[in-house]
């Protein structure tokens, strides 16, 4: 089944920075985000240069297992795959808006959030999650981050200890009558009449990878007209199909490069993790 390499490989052979003229005559679609999700389903599905949508829809239907929505994570299950979830930010450092979800490392299939749809589209509890963010200032795609969660994000109980601490001390509240829903939770019975309740919501953000990850040199991304950065560990990366990582890694392009780094663990920054940086610019 596919995978972030042939990911890679795909947008390799067909790299394309204006998204909206791409999708434009095809899909009709005028918007830049919803051009970002369907080039991100495209280069996983290798449908980037596919113009019968009939094709496309079948394609689709046999590289993915979930495809979501905004208000529920991910956007998207690779069937026996990893989960995607797609952010859009229109500036090089703009810190990401995670809303109501916290960052994952991993996606589970017992979390809250997700859908039913979701948690049954295949036999699973635990799944590797990719971060692609696309960088689009003026409608044009500029950077594209493909960044697992576990070098990234902390284990889920750092978060969720924040998020319980938060809702026990509502709780305990003298004369606060409190319960619990997806969000941090409800206050109800608020005015003498008992009508008014009070949502509870957290808005999670994280700093952009160009600030975590400063200590990689990067480079210049300002200057560049396209480029992708993708990261994850050394383990997952040889977790992959052999002849996926040989094909890649044979291409014939010096715009291409893939190196063995060492990164720091999201869970405990002293402890450095054997990782692969694979970057692609034009």
């Amino acid at each position: 089944m596919t995978n972030i390499l042939r990911a890679i490989k795909t947008i390799v052979g067909n790299p394309v920075s204006d998204l909206v003229s791409h999708y434009k005559s095809k899909n009709r679609i005028n918007q830049i985000g919803e051009a970002l999700e369907y080039f991100i389903k495209d280069i996983f599905a290798n449908t980037l240069a596919e113009i019968d949508q009939q094709r496309k829809l079948l394609k689709y239907s046999e590289v993915f297992a979930y495809s979501g929505n905004a208000n529920n994570p991910p956007d998207l299950i690779l069937k026996d795959g990893d989960a995607v979830e797609v952010k859009k930010i229109e500036s090089l450092r703009a810190a990401l808006a995670l809303n109501s979800s916290y960052p994952k490392s991993k996606l589970f299939s017992d979390s809250p959030l997700i859908t039913n749809d979701c948690r049954n589209c295949e036999d699973w509890q635990e799944k590797d999650i990719i971060y692609a963010i696309g960088v689009t200032p003026n409608k044009r795609l500029k950077l594209l981050w493909l960044i697992y969660g576990d070098c990234y994000a902390a284990d889920r109980e750092i978060y969720e200890k924040i998020k319980n601490t938060i809702a026990d001390g509502i709780s305990e509240i003298p004369g606060v009558d409190f319960s619990e829903t997806r969000e941090l939770g409800r206050v109800n019975k608020v005015d003498p009449l008992n009508i008014t309740y009070l949502r509870i919501r957290g808005m999670w953000g994280m700093q952009n990878p160009i600030s975590v990850f400063d200590y990689l040199n990067l480079g210049d991304q300002q200057n560049k007209k396209f480029q992708v950065i993708a990261l994850m560990r050394k383990s997952k990366y040889f977790s992959f199909p052999e002849q996926d990582r040989i094909q890649l890694e044979t291409i014939s392009d010096n715009q291409l490069q893939i190196n063995e780094i060492k990164i720091k663990s999201p869970n405990n920054p002293v402890k450095l993790i054997p990782a692969i940086l694979i970057k692609y610019t034009i």
